[in-house]
């Protein structure tokens, strides 16, 4: 093995162990099973939201006029990403996406009533955030 091959071998490995010491702790905790899926949805505060989220959160705690027919209406968390509550206990709100045509895939999803949380997804249901109030 050439002196330059062995040098390029040897920085490879160095930065491999560097990536992987800087990323070990930034995979999912170890879990007892006990979180169960609330454990899954993130938390953002109201200031990581996109506006258009903002706003469809004010209306939400307005209680309206909601812009589209299906807002307010029961979420069934058929996913299974929420915690699991009686039918009834989440709605859900569109969060208006700019250049769509149609309803697009952020939602707000309240739990309670009056509500007393609130889960953000930009994915269609895949994924949640916890909406954390402003401190």
């Amino acid at each position: 093995m050439t002196r330059h091959l062995l040098t390029r071998l040897i920085t490879r490995l160095l930065w491999l162990v560097l990536l992987v010491g800087l990323t070990a702790g930034c995979g999912p905790a170890a879990s007892d099973g006990s979180a169960g899926p609330a454990a899954r949805a993130q938390s953002a505060t109201q200031r990581g939201l996109p506006p258009e989220a903002l706003e469809t959160l004010a209306l939400i705690q307005r209680g309206g006029p909601f812009p589209y027919r299906k807002d307010g209406t029961v979420f069934q968390n058929r996913e299974r990403q929420l915690p699991a509550m009686p039918r009834g206990y989440y709605r859900e709100y569109t969060v208006p996406t700019p250049g769509s045509q149609d309803r697009g895939a952020r939602r707000i999803i309240s739990g309670g009533n009056p509500p007393e949380v609130y889960y953000y997804t930009a994915d269609h249901y895949r994924s949640f955030r916890r909406i954390e109030p402003l401190p």
